[in-house]
């Protein structure tokens, strides 16, 4: 429920809610589990989490999702930065979203 609440005061640009929130968290002993996602590459599972940079190919991987975002907004694509619930400015938005752990 603490991290249900700190997103929706997040999503409304209460950010010294979502702080107050996260120190009750910290405080606690509560911690939110990264985010993860999985794929299967030949007959192998790549597993991958938030802010993690452990995968043997990850630099490679990080280069393609850039080519790939540029040639997205050579397009006219134009990420969505209201859905990133962090108090950040917008190109630190966009890079969030960019290498979130589903687009790894």
């Amino acid at each position: 429920p603490f991290v249900l609440l700190s997103n929706i005061y997040a999503a409304t640009g209460k950010w010294d809610n979502v702080s107050n929130v996260r120190k009750v968290m910290k405080d606690r002993g509560v911690k939110k589990k990264p985010g993860c996602s999985c794929i299967v590459v030949k007959k192998k599972v790549h597993k991958f989490v938030a802010r993690d940079t452990s995968h043997p190919q990850i630099e490679e991987i990080y280069a393609e999702l850039q080519k790939l975002s540029r040639q997205v907004k050579e397009e006219g694509y134009m990420p969505d930065t209201k859905v990133v619930l962090h108090d950040a400015e917008e190109m630190s938005k966009e890079h969030l979203l960019c290498y979130h752990s589903e687009k790894l």
